[in-house]
């Protein structure tokens, strides 16, 4: 049989034109296609972060600041400068980095980080988890472990009392209420055994018995708190009613 090596030219020729075409094709929808993602990626971590963002997300940390008392605005979803003003007081009370952005450490300390109410312990998001450990580990450095469980215990039964904040980073975050959350233990790292106490009161424990307050004697004057009656001794803490 008789190769027609015309024809076979024209063929390879038509091939070498259609490889580049696709090449050009792709070399231009590729960047196009990394630049949408890159968009899309920046919005996502865009959202909670800084003024312009907007959405579900956003309300949430309205509510939380309006809960806490920093933000005083409408729970409209948008990240302005009242939103802005409001995370960076916020940032100042607790003594994390002043940026006026709601990334993931401050997402951390309103309790809002980790998912929903429903995705952890006891109902308790994972966020929650953290801060109950973080305020633990804070106001019980050095404590016997069932003090630890106790001084979370009482945190809880908090959030359950009518008198108080119903959400643990109301509770933490109430003025006055634990010391710790502004002198220089908040910065330490968080002890492992601290994140135990933590489950371990979410899941039920109270050594305190029913406490809503506790305090070290040699450390606190004020005669209220010394007033209140006390339900049980553990290390260096009176849990009281």
């Amino acid at each position: 049989m008789k190769i027609n090596k015309q024809a076979l030219r024209r063929v390879w020729e038509i091939a070498v034109i259609i490889l580049l075409n696709l090449l050009i094709i792709l070399a231009v929808a590729l960047p196009s296609s990394l630049a949408g993602g890159a968009e899309d990626a920046g919005e996502a971590v865009e959202a909670l972060s800084q003024i312009g963002s907007r959405g579900d997300e956003v309300r949430r940390v309205q509510s939380k600041l309006k809960e806490l008392g920093f933000y005083t605005g409408k729970v409209d979803g948008i990240y302005g400068t009242n939103t802005r003003d409001a995370v960076r007081a916020f940032q100042r009370s607790v003594g994390i980095t002043v940026d006026g952005i709601a990334g993931q450490k401050t997402l951390l300390f309103l309790g809002l980080s980790g998912g929903s109410s429903g995705g952890s312990t006891g109902g308790y998001s994972s966020s929650d988890v953290q801060l109950l450990a973080k305020t633990i580990s804070a106001e019980a450095r050095g404590e016997p472990y069932e003090g630890q469980v106790a001084v979370g215990a009482v945190i809880l039964n908090r959030v359950e009392h009518a008198s108080f904040p119903d959400t643990i980073s109301g509770v933490v975050y109430q003025p006055g209420a634990f010391s710790a959350v502004r002198d220089m233990n908040w910065s330490q790292p968080v002890a492992a055994s601290a994140e135990k106490a933590a489950r371990d009161a979410i899941n039920g424990w109270d050594p305190s018995g029913g406490a809503i307050y506790y305090y070290n004697p040699a450390k606190t004057s004020n005669k209220w708190m010394r007033s209140r009656p006390v339900i049980k001794t553990i290390g260096n803490h009176l849990f009281c009613k």
